[in-house]
């Protein structure tokens, strides 16, 4: 800690974070030391654009996984990092997650590469609309559709097959388009405009804090591959190695609750 504190003190600091900054909010990550064992691949971007059923399967799962994604609230290190912009310590939060959960404890300076699942995207007329309006939607077509499963990292749940079938899937309701998850799906891209944005947050950066990620997705690891370019201090806080290992000048085996607020409290004394 004391050397976590030595390079971020007088230091403009950016945040990367990654799903295990969630995992002590109950949302799994597909990669930590705790993670339960795969039983499928991630949802991918083409397998959902191209196939009726793989949207049928993945609205089914979610319809019952929404309720607990919804219901995560922000953990200690989400504060603590809220509590660092406020003292203007932290420039902002580049974050792989979708849950929302730095919005939800005060951050304001966010940008969520990967998008959001509280909101939905119509593919063909691009209108956004909730995922809480769509979750009434989907209750309404699909009454008896219960289950009770983990949630998966995505947040949806693990279904058996006999329990898709039959699952209706609802449309835009503004022009009859297929509806998916604003975010990005594994083999998707970052729109243009989000990665403009977090370029423009890295640029601020003095010290580059990397919270809760492996940095196995490249869409995160390419800041600290340019940080350590521009000779920027990167300090990593995650359970488990990761990619961005040999560059870093400090790296933390810790939970993130741990570490955070100890950070607040010692860059405030």
């Amino acid at each position: 800690m004391d050397r976590l504190v030595e390079l971020a003190r007088g230091k403009r600091i950016v945040a990367l974070t990654g799903a295990g900054c969630s995992t002590e909010s109950g949302i799994p990550d597909y990669r930590g030391p705790d993670r339960a064992p795969r039983i499928r691949d991630p949802m991918q971007h083409r397998e959902f654009v191209d196939r009726a059923d793989a949207r049928r399967k993945y609205w089914a799962r979610s319809m019952i996984g929404w309720p607990r994604l919804a219901g995560a609230r922000p953990n200690a290190g989400h504060l603590a990092l809220a509590a660092l912009e406020e003292a203007r310590v932290l420039a902002g939060v580049i974050t792989q997650n979708v849950d929302g959960l730095h919005a939800a404890a005060g951050s304001r300076a966010v940008v969520e590469l990967h998008g959001a699942l509280a909101r939905v995207r119509c593919l063909a007329c691009d209108m956004v609309t909730s995922r809480d309006d769509l979750q009434a939607r989907l209750a309404a077509a699909n009454p008896r559709h219960v289950g009770n499963a983990r949630i998966a990292p995505d947040g949806d749940v693990e279904l058996a097959d006999d329990l898709v079938a039959g699952f209706e899937v609802v449309a835009c309701g503004a022009c009859s388009g297929v509806l998916m998850p604003d975010v990005v799906f594994f083999g998707g891209s970052v729109p243009r405009a989000t990665l403009d944005a977090a370029w423009a947050l890295f640029d601020q950066a003095e010290l580059l804090l990397v919270i809760g990620s492996s940095l196995a997705v490249f869409s995160g690891y390419r800041f600290v591959r340019r940080a350590a370019e521009r000779g920027i201090p990167i300090a990593i806080i995650n359970r488990g190695p990761t990619r961005g290992d040999d560059h870093a000048q400090l790296r933390i085996d810790a939970t993130i609750g741990g570490v955070l607020p100890a950070l607040v409290d010692r860059l405030s004394a």
